[in-house]
């Protein structure tokens, strides 16, 4: 045990024993002792306008946590709406509420180390959840450079290897946005294709995508686009409305790639609006992470890891998803239903697409 964590159980006896003292009468004792079993697990999440977050990351883990720790753990739960400052309160926050273990998925991650250091220097251990934080005890992502890579190869083939390509990165404070744009131009780059303008996105923003590529058809004839390259599904929306919005048919769209296998970017996919998005199973991340966390809350073994950058992690397989294999992806894994996929504005498409069958 170290010497931070000691000291906080040497205060928490303390108070305990004031509270006999004081409130025997009302039965504190027992409420002071209870408190002090139950192991408290933080989970902060970076921001709410990508869907992932809310719909999948957060309930996920807190039922695998639930299930696997049941009432000997208590999940505090923080979002930090992409802002650092935020987080770095909630980091503090979840610290004076004595969390065990901090699941931290950080708005900066190069610059979250301080807030790793102050979570340890209270007793906590330090989960990396997604994007990597040098220093974390241990680190839970998808491959990220695979995740461009494939996000440019998909491009690659959908194009023919030829034209003009718009890029839209992710945040430059993302440390997984750089990797991603790192894997997407080891393949565009290998290829005939050219990049005729290229964005880093701040805060990931959808409407940021939009206004972008609308100055980009003031540049560029929408004809001369062969396709597109958006880091995640919010910015793919983003540029499939600058480009209706421009008058270009939505079955006339140049292949336009995504990542996070949003609802929304699942349907423009078997729409043929979109050409790809890459799924990363976030039931596999998420409760992967909980049982982490319970197990160090707990003082058990982890399981065995990998090494990445000195920190110990848990690194998974993405998986590329198109209109074929719709059925046997997200579906197959219930991440969405038929029904979820196959509202009535695209129940022609998905029957045209084989969704559900």
């Amino acid at each position: 045990m170290s010497s931070s964590k000691l000291k906080r159980g040497i205060v928490s006896t303390a108070a305990i024993v004031v509270g006999v003292g004081l409130l025997a009468a009302c039965g504190a004792n027992d409420a002071q002792e209870g408190d002090s079993d139950t192991k408290v697990i933080a989970l902060l999440l970076p921001e709410s306008s990508t869907t992932r977050y809310e719909a999948f990351d957060k309930p996920l883990f807190e039922a695998k946590v639930q299930d696997v720790c049941g009432d000997e753990c208590e999940v505090v739960y923080f979002n930090a709406d992409q802002d650092e400052a935020k987080q770095t309160q909630q980091v503090d926050s979840a610290i004076s509420q004595n969390a065990d273990v901090i699941v931290l998925d950080p708005v900066n991650g190069a610059g979250a180390g301080g807030m790793v250091r102050t979570a340890q220097e209270s007793g906590a251990e330090v989960i990396a959840y997604d994007r990597f934080i040098e220093g974390a005890d241990y680190y839970l992502s998808f491959d990220n450079e695979t995740v461009g890579r494939m996000q440019g190869e998909a491009l690659v083939e959908a194009t023919g290897g030829t034209g003009g390509i718009l890029m839209l990165n992710g945040a430059p404070s993302d440390p997984n946005a750089a990797q991603f744009k790192s894997g997407a131009h080891e393949a565009i780059d290998a290829s005939g294709l050219e990049v005729l303008a290229e964005y880093d996105n701040p805060d990931w923003s959808p409407d940021n995508a939009r206004t972008w590529t609308t100055d980009q058809l003031a540049r560029f004839d929408a004809g001369d686009i062969a396709g597109v390259y958006a880091a995640n599904d919010g910015q793919a929306g983003g540029v499939i409305a600058a480009l209706t919005g421009a008058g270009v048919d939505p079955t006339a769209l140049p292949p336009i790639t995504g990542q996070d296998a949003e609802l929304a970017a699942i349907q423009r996919i078997v729409a043929g609006e979109q050409a790809m998005t890459i799924y990363k199973p976030i039931k596999v991340e998420a409760e992967k992470a909980a049982e982490v966390a319970v197990a160090l809350a707990k003082g058990e073994d982890v399981g065995e890891t990998t090494d990445y950058e000195g920190v110990d992690s848990f690194i998974f397989d993405p998986i590329v998803v198109t209109a074929d294999n719709v059925n046997d992806t997200v579906i197959a894994d219930g991440f969405y239903t038929v029904e979820d996929i196959c509202t009535a504005d695209y129940a022609d498409a998905c029957t045209a697409a084989g969704i559900g069958a």
